[in-house]
């Protein structure tokens, strides 16, 4: 008998199902908004942006304004003494603020690109994990079938060893198959719940409803040159990159600013003579060796950030271009299982064959085994195809 595969329910409900589609599609979405909600390392992240902001800010403080008092008295005559009050402010000349000033908003925007990242890694994990558990289920539809077939073929070869219509070999085989099924069964049991759990984690571990069975929606994009200009121009680490060139380059400035003079203004109160004066204090700081070298420094570090933009873009491009051949492998392996699925015979048929005579138990199990492994290899083909295309358009998470 000719190799039949499975259609009929389980193509409808694991292979097509386009209002499915519809529903996993907002199912995912508003699992994606609830992580981003509720996730623990996302709102820690925020935090730590908020700090960095802050502290950025610090570095464009005025210095702490000081006082101090001397009481002399003379050497001879104890009760002459000598009182004087100094209270000072000494600041950068004012022209380096307001380039601090710029120099921090850039920092600001840095800092929302890093979080921007690290928020879009999180939500494709996520979304992994949901396409994951939408693959598992798909499994457990088709474990489930099988296992019916197989408890009712254990069934019917246990009454037909009674009556003497089966032998022991083959009574063996089918409770052979039964057991199999069960624990592939219990096993993609448990890998769902731990993958649901996992989903938990993510949302803070609070519960997250997800009944979804069915993938979104994804076509896949023929004109490459198009999706390679889209992505690029979208993608988040280039675009945090570009922000991190921005305030290298404006640190060049700020150095270069800071070899102007340091000013100090004050008042004096003096009572040498006897008689209170009263004065200004005004004073210039000239930053010789401070800031030595550190314009070099900031333009080392300018050009280390250069190149790693420039790396990150190769990056991006070389995986993309990675992604894009494996989604289209996938695509084309997907497209001929479903011709070759649409083409063939309910399992039904193969079912009946055996019941009536007409093939021999071993010839049922090659059968079903060709029937069930397809339908995994599948099942593994879209998963593969969805995670693909999910790390591809990552920018619009």
């Amino acid at each position: 008998m000719k190799r039949i595969i499975i259609i009929g329910s389980l193509i409808s409900c694991a292979l097509l199902a386009p209002t499915g589609e519809v529903r996993a599609q907002s199912g995912i979405e508003q699992v994606l908004k609830n992580i981003e909600t509720n996730n623990k390392e996302l709102q820690a992240n925020a935090q730590l942006i908020a700090s960095q902001k802050l502290e950025a800010k610090t570095d464009n403080n005025l210095p702490d304004p000081t006082l101090s008092y001397a009481h002399l008295w003379g050497a001879k005559d104890k009760n002459e003494t000598i009182g004087e009050l100094v209270v000072s402010q000494s600041f950068d000349f004012p022209s380096l603020y307001a380039t601090r000033n710029k120099l921090n908003r850039l920092k600001a925007g840095a800092f929302d690109s890093q979080a921007i990242v690290f928020r879009q890694e999180k939500l494709l994990l996520a979304k992994e994990v949901c396409l994951d558990i939408i693959m598992l289920r798909q499994q457990k539809h088709i474990l489930e079938e099988r296992l019916r077939n197989a408890e009712e073929l254990a069934k019917m070869y246990a009454k037909r060893l009674q009556t003497g219509d089966a032998n022991a070999l083959e009574t063996n085989k089918i409770n052979l198959e039964l057991l199999n099924v069960k624990t592939e069964t219990s096993l993609n049991e448990t890998a769902l719940r731990n993958k649901l759990q996992e989903l938990n984690t993510l949302n803070g571990n609070i519960p997250v409803v997800f009944e979804e069975s069915a993938y979104p929606a994804t076509p896949f994009p023929a004109d490459y040159q198009m999706l390679k200009s889209e992505v690029l121009s979208a993608d988040r680490t280039l675009m945090a990159f570009n922000n991190e060139s921005l305030v290298a380059r404006k640190q060049i400035a700020v150095n270069k600013s800071q070899w102007l003079p340091k000013l100090e203004l004050g008042y004096r109160r003096n009572t040498e003579t006897g008689t209170p004066f009263n004065g200004v204090v005004v004073g210039f700081s000239f930053p010789l060796f401070e800031n030595r070298n550190k314009v070099k420094i900031a333009k080392a570090q300018a050009l280390n950030i250069d190149l790693q933009k420039d790396n990150a873009a190769l990056q991006v491009e070389s995986e993309l271009a990675q992604l894009y051949r494996e989604a289209k492998t996938l695509h084309t392996s997907m497209e001929e299982y479903r011709k070759t699925f649409q083409a063939q015979q309910d399992l039904a048929l193969l079912k009946q064959a055996l019941t009536g005579g007409q093939i021999s138990m071993i010839e049922y199990f090659v059968e079903v085994s060709v029937i069930y492994q397809s339908h995994q290899n599948y099942l593994q083909l879209e998963n593969q195809y969805q995670k693909a295309m999910a790390r591809i358009y990552k920018s619009k998470l």
